[in-house]
């Protein structure tokens, strides 16, 4: 059976809940800004006025009010922003309960079955070409329409919705008719649609890949569907397979269930800091905070284990770098630091001046790793459950009550409970060369 999926992308979500509270921001460029004083005031979201202006997420706060002298900035409430999020799917579970959040404001929707999206059309729902019947446009679209309206009434924000028979081109679809629209990728016409596009709008395809695939003469989605599959299984190993089957509209990845939660394929956290970080014992003391962060969340997790380590860096002048190991398995603060200074070490010599940092753990074991002889000397197991402790002694009492040495060296550092205080949303994934 062909599927019908839906992606559902809500247009400027943060400016947009902010202006529905505020109803004097109607109509003004808006940007939700992180503490101005401090250079972790960036655009986080802008309203349609102020992306008409040039500003984008990611600017610095001085960036976005050069490019817009009239720009109304407001702090972030990312409890509201969450609240309103569950409120927007309480309104897709009408419909399906096959629903996958792809971060705090997008969801893939499975509504192939959906028996109340279908009644209420009542045009022509089927095609027939050469024999063959497809789901027809106008059905899909209306299906779309549906899911934006209802949305627009129950909670007063817009969203964009893609409508196509896979997940990749659905969420490329979603971002076609921005805001407030709904784009039709069918399986009779997604050629004519999506094959002149730029590879970079494929899902998955990040700067580093593009570049790659360019490099190779494969710069539109179409001419990546075409391109020789032994050629691409040499220059991206497995990875390339996957590259052609999505942008061949190959792809059978199923919507999770509402109530699954997603594999992780990796914990992380980073800090962007009010001033340049100069030195080494500083350096060490922020992986401290992140470390923290990232230990936590990965026991909390139930993935077991890490076994690769990876840094992020960004220097005073917003040029990045990053740079991974692998370790033994570990979920301990202590050595996932120590592995993220020794990166750090090694690769950045001074003099430096330092912007973000940030610490991931990636490779999870599922908690199949056999205890080694080493560990066992090295008291893993007692470290690890002091961990575990210290975990809920700040669950109950607060983060700053209980504090490492080197963090207690700085006392903004003590109450920077990262953990509590980043959301996370995946990105464009820049796949690493295989074979």
């Amino acid at each position: 059976m062909e599927r019908i999926i839906i992606h559902s992308d809500l247009n400027n979500f943060y400016a947009s809940v902010e202006r529905k509270l505020n109803p004097s921001l109607s109509g003004k460029p808006v940007a939700v800004c992180g503490n101005r004083e401090e250079r972790h005031g960036i655009v986080l979201a802008k309203s349609e006025e102020a992306k008409k202006c040039g500003i984008k997420t990611g600017d610095t706060v001085w960036q976005a009010q050069k490019k817009c002298k009239d720009l109304v900035i407001v702090p972030p409430r990312f409890g509201l922003y969450i609240e309103y999020s569950k409120r927007v799917r309480a309104v897709y579970a009408r419909y399906t309960d096959l629903i996958e959040s792809y971060g705090i404001d997008e969801c893939w929707l499975d509504v192939t079955k959906s028996t109340l999206l279908f009644t209420a059309y009542g045009g022509e729902k089927y095609t027939v070409e050469d024999g063959v019947k497809y789901y027809s446009d106008g059905f899909l679209r209306h299906l779309g329409d549906e899911i934006r309206n209802a949305v627009k009434e129950d909670v007063g924000v817009t969203v964009s919705c893609g409508v196509s028979f896979n997940k990749v081109y659905a969420k490329l679809g979603s971002d076609l008719k921005k805001p407030d629209g709904t784009s039709v990728i069918s399986k009779l016409r997604y050629k004519q649609i999506i094959y002149g596009l730029p590879v970079e709008d494929l899902l998955f395809v990040g700067k580093a890949t593009a570049e790659k695939l360019r490099g190779m003469g494969l710069t539109t989605i179409g001419r990546l569907a075409s391109a020789d599959d032994g050629l691409m299984l040499d220059k991206f190993g497995k990875v390339g397979q996957t590259l052609l089957r999505n942008a061949r509209g190959l792809d059978d990845d199923p919507v999770r269930h509402m109530d699954d939660r997603r594999e992780m394929k990796s914990i992380g956290n980073s800090s962007t800091y009010a001033e340049d970080v100069t030195d080494l014992r500083r350096v060490k003391r922020l992986l401290y905070v992140l470390s923290e962060s990232v230990a936590s969340r990965l026991r909390e997790s139930g993935q077991g284990l890490a076994d690769t380590v990876h840094l992020w860096v960004r220097d005073s002048k917003l040029n990045d770098f990053s740079v991974q190991k692998k370790v033994r398995h570990t979920a301990l603060c202590g050595e996932i630091a120590s592995h993220a200074y020794d990166l750090f070490e090694k690769n950045i010599k001074p003099p430096f001046k330092i912007r973000s940092l940030g610490v991931t753990v990636s490779g999870f074991d599922n908690g199949k790793s056999q205890i080694t002889l080493d560990e066992q000397v090295g008291n893993y197991g007692k470290r690890e459950a002091v961990e575990r402790c210290v975990d809920v002694i700040r669950k109950k009492h607060g983060y700053d009550k209980l504090q490492r040495g080197i963090v207690a060296e700085e006392p903004n550092e003590m109450r920077n409970d990262v953990k509590n205080t980043h959301l996370i949303k995946p990105a464009k994934i820049d796949y690493p060369d295989e074979g």
